[in-house]
């Protein structure tokens, strides 16, 4: 009998959030089409950046970025994009070395100094990655990580056309990023390509992933939140803690629990 009522409970309580999480969904796609009670502090221009989104992905996406990205996975053989992605990062080494040392990793900034010279020279310019088979694997690091390590804050999303999610510690790190030797010397139109490459191998590893970004109630707000965590998950070097908020709900979740628990 006791099993009986447990599983009754248990059928209650599924039922119960069910229909909340009915209510919830319903209450979502309502949100929508309206302005947001809530104001995220890290996106005070919300409006304009929902407009941006709006033209990035419904239109610059939609009818350029993905179709280019498409055609050129058809025809690219994977050799060729391995050794044009192979080239671009190997660019960006010298980079990485100056970062790492600005964070104290000695280690890390004499890996990223190795990398560059053994793939320039042995590896063609870059095109095949002779280090990593050497077992001196990338230590990719931005001067936007460099920042937040010293404790500045990202300062307000932006959604900006035809280049999509960034902030401001972002940006001011990806321009001194590109004063680095060599991208420094390097004509416009050199790196410009360099970027079309990053860009279009960005956007085909984030093909598999359209359907969960269309399956999303708003995927604006999806974008974001990914965005952020990325950015956490980078400077943290992987390491990321839950804040006391979300250890606070989740303790409250699990005193209701118990208490439901004791009840029975």
């Amino acid at each position: 009998m006791k099993h009986i009522i447990i599983l009754f409970c248990i059928a209650v309580l599924t039922t119960g959030c069910a229909s909340h999480q009915s209510e919830r969904v319903e209450q979502a796609l309502a949100d929508k089409h309206t302005t947001p009670k809530y104001k995220d502090p890290k996106d005070p221009f919300e409006g304009v950046n929902r407009t941006m989104w709006d033209i990035n992905y419904d239109i610059l996406d939609k009818y350029m970025l993905k179709p280019v990205t498409q055609g050129y996975v058809a025809v690219a053989p994977q050799p060729v994009r391995s050794g044009l992605v192979n080239f671009s990062n190997n660019l960006g080494e010298p980079a990485n070395f100056l970062n790492n040392m600005l964070q104290g990793k000695v280690d890390g900034s004499m890996v990223s100094l190795a990398r560059f010279l053994v793939n320039t020279t042995v590896g063609v310019l870059g095109v095949f990655d002779v280090a990593t088979a050497m077992d001196l694997h990338e230590k990719e690091e931005s001067f936007g990580e460099v920042l937040g390590v010293w404790g500045l804050d990202t300062g307000p999303y932006l959604m900006v056309p035809a280049r999509g999610p960034t902030d401001i510690r972002s940006t001011t790190g990806d321009v001194v990023d590109n004063m680095v030797f060599p991208m420094n010397v390097l004509a416009s139109n050199f790196t410009i390509f360099t970027a079309v490459i990053g860009v279009l191998e960005a956007r085909a590893q984030l093909l598999s992933q359209d359907s969960t970004l269309n399956s999303s109630l708003d995927p604006y707000s999806f974008v974001k939140t990914a965005y952020f965590q990325r950015l956490e998950f980078k400077v943290n070097d992987g390491k990321i803690e839950k804040t006391l908020e979300a250890q606070a709900e989740e303790m409250e979740d699990f005193e209701e629990f118990e208490g439901l628990l004791d009840d029975l």
